[in-house]
């Protein structure tokens, strides 16, 4: 079984905040993938469902992010489940311009809140991680706080284009799915297609 996490904060308040993008991405996945209706199962929602002939089961934490990572535990203890091959936590990323993106098969937190719960609760940085840009402020030189950002709502422009991502997004994670993130890495960097001016470029 493959489990994709999508974090962000519960509350209706939150849905159209930075810090929720995971949220929105695993929101897309099951509507795409025809899976059932979110279900509360402990302190998550989760929908599941079979993509591409393995069995996944979407969860949203209902804790807030800095504690979103106490719902995974679970997964720690089933049989024959890897954290660092069948886990794949989708996270906001304020270091990134929005309309990128980045695969990675491990790493630290970089200072997310929910990613440093995760890494806490599964006593492990191997595992899988979907990194979404939603940033950085503009006046962040100025002193901005991070904090304050993340939980504010996204413009039109930059909601339209996390959601024009939603498609190739959901393409790496299939690749994910059934080849592993090596080659999702290696297939979907993350980067924009370059112009004939940069192949021109010396």
């Amino acid at each position: 079984m493959k489990v994709i996490v999508g974090l962000g904060n519960p509350g209706r308040e939150y849905e159209k905040t930075r810090h929720n993008v995971g949220w929105w991405v695993v929101d897309h996945l099951a509507d795409v993938w025809r899976f059932d209706g979110w279900k509360k199962d402990g302190a998550a929602r989760v929908a599941a469902g079979i993509v591409r002939g393995t069995r996944v089961r979407l969860v949203k934490p209902q804790a807030f992010m800095n504690i979103s990572g106490e719902v995974l535990r679970p997964y720690t203890r089933r049989p024959f489940f890897s954290i660092a091959n069948d886990m794949l936590v989708v996270v906001d990323e304020v270091a990134f311009p929005v309309g990128r993106y980045r695969f990675r098969e491990k790493g630290s937190a970089g200072g997310h809140n929910g990613l440093k719960s995760v890494q806490q609760h599964l006593a492990t940085s191997e595992y899988g991680r979907l990194r979404i840009g939603v940033g950085p402020p503009e006046d962040r030189e100025r002193g901005v706080n991070l904090s304050d950002y993340v939980l504010s709502a996204m413009g039109k422009a930059d909601t339209a284009a996390v959601h024009d991502l939603l498609p190739e997004l959901t393409d790496g994670v299939e690749t994910w799915i059934k080849s592993g993130m090596k080659e999702t890495m290696n297939k979907y960097t993350g980067k924009p297609p370059q112009s004939d001016d940069d192949n021109n470029s010396e």
